[in-house]
């Protein structure tokens, strides 16, 4: 397997494995053929023009959208088997981690890796597997309503499953950091990848700039300056094509997409707090000062 460790933003990044050809044709094991054939079923209600069927799916979908990135990258590591740990022992093969070496340096990568494989990531997979296992019996009444299936169950039993995996790969990295089973590799791809992404995103910042001089950014708000070092991006929804195009790895399109998503809505939720408390501090200002001047 090879791994990539993307950073999405200049303080968060996203993990991905991609498995490589012998792994793919490995024996089926009964997990893959259920959820196999989960995902086909998904997949056919999806098509459905309309029902039910289509419905949950539709709504479903917006659930797994909520699903943090962290969990679904560490999905994509196969759990650590037995028969797996001793070939990786025994064969002492290393395990490549390709990363941009002109965003991120080694030091960088290796402390991403250890929080990926932290026993506080663990801990936190662990808790919420068993809170859905304990979910389970409390939603079985709802197999008795006629028609639908029980949904709040089988929503369940995913999570448990996607927290199970998630925990997997953590322990499964973990396990290759303790072995030093992992080398490094700064990939020219992927930084040829971020540079031409960041200039898709330099024309369209550009553009946004230019527009906001001519008719005024009406989200701006005067006397809150920007944090120093604020946090900021350095993938796109669009750039995220262009770097599973470049490495060849066409999964990475949703993975990186929907980790996009999730950190541009977490930044703006942070830069929301912090210009409230900037707007905060400025009133509390002028009151003090306002009294002083009565005194």
């Amino acid at each position: 397997m090879r791994l990539f460790l993307l950073p999405i933003s200049t303080k968060r990044s996203l993990i991905y494995c991609q498995r490589l050809n012998n792994q793919l044709s490995s024996k089926t094991t009964y997990v893959d053929k259920i959820t196999a054939r989960a995902s086909a079923t998904w997949l056919k209600w999806e098509k459905a023009e309309s029902g039910w069927q289509k419905k949950v799916t539709a709504y479903g979908n917006k659930l797994f959208e909520r699903i943090p990135h962290e969990e679904w990258g560490l999905k994509s590591i196969p759990p650590l088997k037995r028969r797996r740990e001793d070939e990786e022992l025994k064969g002492g093969k290393e395990v490549q981690v390709q990363y941009p070496g002109s965003l991120i340096n080694e030091e960088g990568v290796k402390e991403a890796l250890k929080t990926f494989a932290g026993t506080e990531r663990q801990s936190f997979h662990t808790k919420w597997m068993w809170g859905s296992i304990i979910g389970m019996p409390i939603s079985a009444p709802v197999a008795l309503l006629p028609i639908i299936p029980n949904l709040p169950f089988f929503y369940l039993v995913f999570r448990a499953w996607s927290h199970w995996k998630a925990r997997s790969g953590s322990q499964h990295i973990d396990f290759l950091l303790g072995r030093q089973l992992v080398y490094l590799t700064r990939s020219s791809s992927l930084d040829l990848a971020y540079a031409l992404g960041r200039m898709d995103a330099s024309m369209k910042t550009l553009d946004l700039e230019v527009k906001d001089a001519v008719e005024g950014d009406p989200n701006s708000k005067p006397g809150v300056e920007p944090a120093m070092e604020a946090e900021r991006m350095l993938l796109t929804q669009s750039s995220g094509r262009v770097v599973a195009d470049v490495v060849e790895v066409p999964e990475l399109v949703e993975h990186i997409q929907r980790a996009v998503k999730q950190v541009e809505k977490a930044l703006r939720g942070e830069k929301d707090l912090q210009e409230e408390k900037q707007e905060l501090d400025k009133v509390n200002k002028e009151a003090k000062e306002e009294a002083e001047i009565k005194r």
